[in-house]
C-alpha cells in the first residue's frame, strides 16, 4: 500500500540548503515535514515496542511508518526547553533527546535518501582516498601523520599542501572560532614537530591548478562545475578562503571515465549523493581530493542553474515508490 504520509527532512532551521528542498517538494504540491532537531524538545514523540513511533508537532502528527522517504542533512544537537535552568538538567535533556533521536534515524531503515550511518562512515577520508585509488582517480602523494620525519620523501617533490583530516573549524570560547583552511607548505623547515605531535594533519604533494571542479552526483547525475581559483592570489590553494564572490563558476562536462569514477565512488560509499571536490592540472589531469557526503550544493545550483534539488526530490520520490 502505498504510503499517505509525508518527505521527511532532519536538519536544523538555518541550513538552506534544506530550504531548495523544502521550495521544490512544495512546487510539487508534495507533503513534508522538516524537523528541526534544535527544537526536538518541543515534539511529542512515543514509542511502543511493536508499533512504530509517532510524531506530533502541534497540528502535525504522523507514524514514522507513514513516512514516504527521508532526507538527512545537518541536524543539530536539541536545545533545552528555557525552563531548565541549570547546565545539568539541559545537558541531560540534549542527551536524552539526541539518543531518542538517534533511535528514530534507525527505525526509517531504507526511507534514507542516503542514511545517516553511511553518511558518518563515509566521512573517513583515508578510506576515501584508498577507494579513490582502486576506482582510477589521480591521487595525490599522501601523509597523514603527525610525525614530522614522515614527511621527509613527500617534500623531496616540491611544495606540499597540509589540511585538517576532518575537524575545519577552530573553535574559540570567547568568540566565534576560525576556519582551518588548506595552506601551502613549502618546506618541511616550516613544519614545527611539537604542534604537529598532537594531532594529526593531511599532508599532500600541492598540485599545479588550472581549477577546481566541484562534482555533484545525485544517484546517475552528474553536476560539474569549475571553479575559477586561480583568479586570484588568495583563493589559489583553497578557493573558500576570504569568501571570494566574484570567482567564476562554469559549467563544464566531465570525460566520461572521470564522471564515471565519480558515479562509482558515491556508490562504494553506499551513499546516493556525494559533493566531490576535484582539481584539474594545467597539464589537463584530474585528480581526486575528498568526497563531502553531505556537502552543501544550494550554492551551485544558484550559480550554474543546475536543477540539484530537482533531482533529489526525483530520487527521493523513486525510493518512496520503491519501499511503499
Amino acid at each position: 500500500m502505498k504510503r499517505c504520509g509525508p518527505f521527511l527532512i532532519v536538519t536544523n532551521k538555518r541550513d538552506l540548503t534544506s530550504d531548495f528542498i523544502v521550495r521544490e517538494l512544495q512546487r510539487r504540491s508534495l507533503h513534508y515535514y522538516r524537523l528541526n532537531t534544535e527544537d526536538a524538545p518541543r515534539l511529542t514523540l512515543t514509542h511502543r515496542v511493536g508499533a512504530a513511533t509517532s510524531l506530533r508537532d502541534g497540528e502535525v502528527c504522523f507514524d514514522l511508518d507513514d513516512v514516504r522517504a527521508a532526507y538527512f542533512r545537518r541536524p543539530m544537537p536539541p536545545l533545552a526547553h528555557a525552563d531548565a535552568k541549570d547546565q545539568a538538567s539541559r545537558t541531560y535533556i540534549r542527551e536524552e533527546w539526541s539518543y531518542l533521536l538517534r533511535s528514530l534515524y534507525l527505525e526509517l531503515g531504507d526511507k534514507w535518501f542516503s542514511h545517516p550511518n553511511s553518511i558518518i562512515l563515509a566521512e573517513d577520508k583515508p578510506k576515501q582516498l584508498r577507494l579513490a585509488a582502486e576506482i582510477g582517480f589521480k591521487i595525490p602523494p599522501t601523509v597523514i601523520t603527525n610525525d614530522r620525519e614522515a614527511l621527509q620523501e613527500l617534500f623531496l617533490s616540491g611544495e606540499v599542501v597540509a589540511k585538517p583530516l576532518k575537524q575545519s573549524l577552530f573553535e574559540d570560547d570567547d568568540g566565534p572560532g576560525s576556519v582551518i583552511y588548506t595552506n601551502t607548505v613549502s618546506s618541511i623547515s616550516e613544519v614545527d614537530q611539537s604542534p604537529l605531535a598532537m594531532a594529526p594533519v593531511i599532508f599532500q604533494r600541492k598540485i599545479q591548478k588550472k581549477h577546481d571542479l566541484r562534482v555533484t552526483v545525485v544517484g546517475d547525475m552528474v553536476f560539474a562545475a569549475s571553479i575559477d581559483s586561480q583568479q586570484f592570489e588568495q583563493t589559489k590553494t583553497d578557493w573558500r578562503r576570504g569568501s571570494v564572490t566574484e570567482l567564476a563558476h562554469d559549467v563544464v562536462t566531465l570525460p566520461d571515465q572521470i564522471a564515471q569514477a565519480c558515479r562509482k565512488i558515491v556508490s562504494a560509499l553506499n551513499l546516493r549523493y556525494g559533493a566531490i571536490d576535484l582539481v584539474q592540472d594545467k597539464s589537463g589531469d584530474y585528480w581526486f581530493l575528498e568526497c563531502n557526503p553531505n556537502g552543501q550544493w544550494a550554492w551551485i545550483e544558484n550559480r550554474t542553474g543546475y536543477p540539484i534539488a530537482a533531482a533529489i526530490v526525483d530520487l527521493m520520490e523513486e525510493l518512496s515508490n520503491e519501499v511503499s
